[in-house]
């Protein structure tokens, strides 16, 4: 019979559950930093609205990529096993696309 203090997850076990956990949220976080760069690095001008809204929609898409990561990284599978670095990503780049799409 298990004690109540013992633990299932071992430590030793959770490096092979880091990979997998972390790929899903890599699978999210990729297109985002790539939307977000290209929302940063293009200079719409002035008299260039259709790139302005593409690049307005490019930020936005990349805050839901990230809402989308943190909520997964909310559940409790995620919030026992990864570190709490993995919240700084979603929130840089959303941060990082909100000004973006408001100063375009």
């Amino acid at each position: 019979m298990r004690s109540r203090r013992e633990n299932i997850d071992l430590p030793e076990d959770q490096g092979c559950l880091r990979w997998v956990l972390g790929v899903p949220l890599g699978l999210l976080y990729a297109p985002a930093a790539y939307f977000c760069y290209l929302a940063l690095v293009s200079r719409p001008s002035p008299l260039d609205d259709p790139l302005r809204s593409d690049m307005q929609y490019l930020a936005y898409f990349t805050i839901i990529l990230c809402a989308i990561g943190l909520l997964l990284t909310l559940t409790p599978v995620f919030r026992r096993t990864m570190g709490k670095w993995w919240y700084i990503l979603p929130l840089l780049l959303a941060g990082i696309a909100y000004v973006r799409s408001i100063t375009l």
